[in-house]
Protein backbone atom coordinates (compact mmCIF):
# COMPACT_ATOMS: atom_id res chain seq x y z
CA UNK A 1 0.00 0.00 0.00
CA UNK A 2 1.75 3.33 -1.36
CA UNK A 3 2.01 5.64 1.51
CA UNK A 4 0.92 9.43 0.28
CA UNK A 5 3.30 12.36 2.22
CA UNK A 6 2.42 15.75 1.00
CA UNK A 7 5.06 17.34 2.32
CA UNK A 8 7.33 15.14 -0.16
CA UNK A 9 4.53 15.98 -2.95
CA UNK A 10 4.54 19.87 -2.46
CA UNK A 11 7.97 20.21 -1.87
CA UNK A 12 8.27 23.76 -2.40
CA UNK A 13 5.48 24.68 0.22
CA UNK A 14 7.37 22.71 3.24
CA UNK A 15 10.78 23.57 2.09
CA UNK A 16 11.71 26.93 1.51
CA UNK A 17 15.27 28.50 1.63
CA UNK A 18 16.82 29.89 5.12
CA UNK A 19 18.34 32.56 3.53
CA UNK A 20 16.38 33.72 0.42
CA UNK A 21 12.52 35.13 0.11
CA UNK A 22 10.60 32.59 -1.87
CA UNK A 23 7.19 33.27 -4.04
CA UNK A 24 4.65 30.62 -4.76
CA UNK A 25 1.23 30.63 -5.24
CA UNK A 26 -0.38 28.16 -2.55
CA UNK A 27 -3.35 26.20 -4.05
CA UNK A 28 -6.26 25.64 -2.69
CA UNK A 29 -5.58 22.78 0.32
CA UNK A 30 -7.84 20.99 2.72
CA UNK A 31 -7.80 21.00 6.47
CA UNK A 32 -8.82 20.84 9.61
CA UNK A 33 -9.13 23.57 11.46
CA UNK A 34 -10.15 25.26 15.05
CA UNK A 35 -9.93 28.83 15.60
CA UNK A 36 -9.25 30.57 19.03
CA UNK A 37 -7.45 33.38 20.81
CA UNK A 38 -4.73 33.91 23.49
CA UNK A 39 -1.25 32.98 24.23
CA UNK A 40 -0.57 30.21 22.98
CA UNK A 41 2.06 28.90 25.54
CA UNK A 42 -0.76 29.51 28.84
CA UNK A 43 -3.77 29.52 26.99
CA UNK A 44 -5.97 26.59 28.27
CA UNK A 45 -8.32 27.12 24.62
CA UNK A 46 -4.96 26.39 22.98
CA UNK A 47 -3.73 23.33 25.03
CA UNK A 48 -7.71 21.88 24.44
CA UNK A 49 -6.93 22.55 20.72
CA UNK A 50 -4.04 20.41 20.23
CA UNK A 51 -5.37 17.90 22.31
CA UNK A 52 -8.67 17.51 20.00
CA UNK A 53 -6.81 18.41 16.28
CA UNK A 54 -4.53 15.89 16.44
CA UNK A 55 -6.12 12.81 17.81
CA UNK A 56 -8.68 13.50 15.05
CA UNK A 57 -5.94 13.52 12.75
CA UNK A 58 -4.46 10.50 13.43
CA UNK A 59 -7.51 8.56 13.56
CA UNK A 60 -8.75 9.85 10.61
CA UNK A 61 -5.82 8.38 8.97
CA UNK A 62 -5.78 5.17 10.38
CA UNK A 63 -9.29 4.70 9.57
CA UNK A 64 -8.51 6.08 6.18
CA UNK A 65 -6.10 2.82 5.74
CA UNK A 66 -8.73 0.33 7.27
CA UNK A 67 -11.45 1.45 4.94
CA UNK A 68 -10.07 3.38 2.29
CA UNK A 69 -6.83 1.38 1.46
CA UNK A 70 -4.73 4.68 1.16
CA UNK A 71 -2.15 5.47 4.03
CA UNK A 72 -0.88 8.96 4.31
CA UNK A 73 1.66 10.50 6.90
CA UNK A 74 -0.06 12.71 8.80
CA UNK A 75 0.74 16.21 8.25
CA UNK A 76 2.61 19.07 10.28
CA UNK A 77 0.40 21.60 12.77
CA UNK A 78 0.14 25.07 10.64
CA UNK A 79 -1.05 27.92 12.15
CA UNK A 80 -2.67 31.34 11.17
CA UNK A 81 -1.93 34.08 13.67
CA UNK A 82 -3.70 37.47 13.61
CA UNK A 83 -5.18 40.63 16.07
CA UNK A 84 -8.09 42.62 15.14
CA UNK A 85 -6.00 45.51 14.61
CA UNK A 86 -2.41 44.17 12.84
CA UNK A 87 -0.68 47.16 13.43
CA UNK A 88 -1.12 46.05 17.49
CA UNK A 89 0.39 42.77 16.78
CA UNK A 90 3.21 42.19 19.02
CA UNK A 91 4.97 39.22 21.04
CA UNK A 92 4.79 41.60 23.55
CA UNK A 93 1.04 40.97 24.12
CA UNK A 94 0.34 37.32 23.10
CA UNK A 95 -3.23 37.35 24.93
CA UNK A 96 -4.76 39.51 22.34
CA UNK A 97 -3.62 36.83 19.78
CA UNK A 98 -6.56 35.09 17.33
CA UNK A 99 -5.64 32.00 15.74
CA UNK A 100 -6.26 29.01 13.57
CA UNK A 101 -4.72 25.85 14.32
CA UNK A 102 -5.33 23.39 11.38
CA UNK A 103 -3.41 20.04 9.77
CA UNK A 104 -3.60 19.33 6.10
CA UNK A 105 -5.18 16.69 4.83
CA UNK A 106 -5.26 14.72 1.65
CA UNK A 107 -7.92 14.45 -1.09
CA UNK A 108 -9.63 10.80 0.64
CA UNK A 109 -10.10 12.62 3.57
CA UNK A 110 -13.91 13.74 3.97
CA UNK A 111 -16.55 15.08 6.28
CA UNK A 112 -17.86 10.79 7.01
CA UNK A 113 -13.87 9.90 7.84
CA UNK A 114 -13.69 12.53 9.89
CA UNK A 115 -17.17 11.71 11.48
CA UNK A 116 -16.17 8.06 12.25
CA UNK A 117 -12.97 9.36 13.91
CA UNK A 118 -14.70 11.14 16.29
CA UNK A 119 -17.60 8.52 17.11
CA UNK A 120 -14.52 6.43 18.00
CA UNK A 121 -12.42 8.75 19.68
CA UNK A 122 -15.16 9.63 22.09
CA UNK A 123 -15.76 6.24 23.41
CA UNK A 124 -12.39 6.75 25.12
CA UNK A 125 -11.20 10.16 25.31
CA UNK A 126 -12.19 13.68 26.33
CA UNK A 127 -12.35 16.14 22.78
CA UNK A 128 -12.45 19.43 24.43
CA UNK A 129 -12.38 21.44 21.29
CA UNK A 130 -14.47 18.78 19.89
CA UNK A 131 -17.39 21.75 18.66
CA UNK A 132 -14.97 24.42 16.97
CA UNK A 133 -13.19 21.48 14.65
CA UNK A 134 -14.02 21.49 11.22
CA UNK A 135 -12.95 20.56 7.91
CA UNK A 136 -12.83 23.26 5.59
CA UNK A 137 -11.01 24.33 1.74
CA UNK A 138 -8.41 27.28 2.21
CA UNK A 139 -6.54 28.83 -0.66
CA UNK A 140 -3.84 31.46 0.23
CA UNK A 141 -2.78 32.16 -3.63
CA UNK A 142 0.28 34.62 -3.76
CA UNK A 143 2.85 34.46 -0.57
CA UNK A 144 5.92 34.46 0.01
CA UNK A 145 7.69 32.12 2.91
CA UNK A 146 11.42 31.03 3.89
CA UNK A 147 12.69 28.54 6.53
CA UNK A 148 13.07 30.00 10.19
CA UNK A 149 15.72 27.79 12.24
CA UNK A 150 15.52 27.91 15.66
CA UNK A 151 13.06 28.63 18.58
CA UNK A 152 9.55 30.29 18.09
CA UNK A 153 8.38 33.76 19.03
CA UNK A 154 11.17 36.53 19.18
CA UNK A 155 14.02 34.49 17.57
CA UNK A 156 11.76 34.64 14.13
CA UNK A 157 11.85 38.63 13.86
CA UNK A 158 14.80 38.25 11.34
CA UNK A 159 12.92 36.00 9.29
CA UNK A 160 9.78 37.97 9.26
CA UNK A 161 11.38 41.00 8.31
CA UNK A 162 12.97 39.70 5.40
CA UNK A 163 9.65 39.10 4.06
CA UNK A 164 7.92 42.24 4.85
CA UNK A 165 11.28 43.94 3.46
CA UNK A 166 11.00 41.94 0.04
CA UNK A 167 7.31 43.13 -0.19
CA UNK A 168 8.27 46.96 0.66
CA UNK A 169 10.40 46.64 -1.89
CA UNK A 170 9.09 45.14 -4.53
CA UNK A 171 5.97 47.62 -4.32
CA UNK A 172 3.47 44.66 -2.87
CA UNK A 173 1.24 44.88 -0.18
CA UNK A 174 0.67 42.53 2.83
CA UNK A 175 -2.59 40.72 2.23
CA UNK A 176 -4.20 37.73 4.87
CA UNK A 177 -2.73 36.63 8.09
CA UNK A 178 0.70 35.93 9.63
CA UNK A 179 1.25 31.65 9.10
CA UNK A 180 3.41 29.42 10.05
CA UNK A 181 4.27 25.44 8.95
CA UNK A 182 5.87 23.36 12.27
CA UNK A 183 7.99 21.29 9.70
CA UNK A 184 9.80 19.91 13.07
CA UNK A 185 8.07 17.79 16.22
CA UNK A 186 8.46 20.23 19.25
CA UNK A 187 8.76 16.82 21.62
CA UNK A 188 11.68 15.39 20.07
CA UNK A 189 13.59 18.58 18.67
CA UNK A 190 16.04 20.97 20.37
CA UNK A 191 14.39 24.58 20.33
CA UNK A 192 17.52 26.21 17.80
CA UNK A 193 16.90 23.10 15.78
CA UNK A 194 13.31 23.82 15.16
CA UNK A 195 12.21 24.64 11.29
CA UNK A 196 9.50 26.60 10.51
CA UNK A 197 8.04 27.59 7.61
CA UNK A 198 6.76 31.56 7.58
CA UNK A 199 4.28 32.74 5.31
CA UNK A 200 3.32 35.69 4.03
CA UNK A 201 0.59 36.48 1.25
CA UNK A 202 0.61 39.45 -0.75
CA UNK A 203 -0.98 41.23 -3.64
Amino acid sequence: MPKIDLKKENKEFYYPSTGEVAVVDVPEMKFLMIDGQGDPNTSQEYKDAMETIFPVSYKTKFISKKEKSQDYVVMPLEGLWWTDNMEEFTIADKNSWKWTVMIRQPPVVNDSLIDKAVKELEKKKNLPSLSKLRLETFKEGSSIQIMHIGPYGEAEGPAVGKLHEFIENKGYQLRGKHHEIYISDLRRTKPEKLKTVIRQPFK
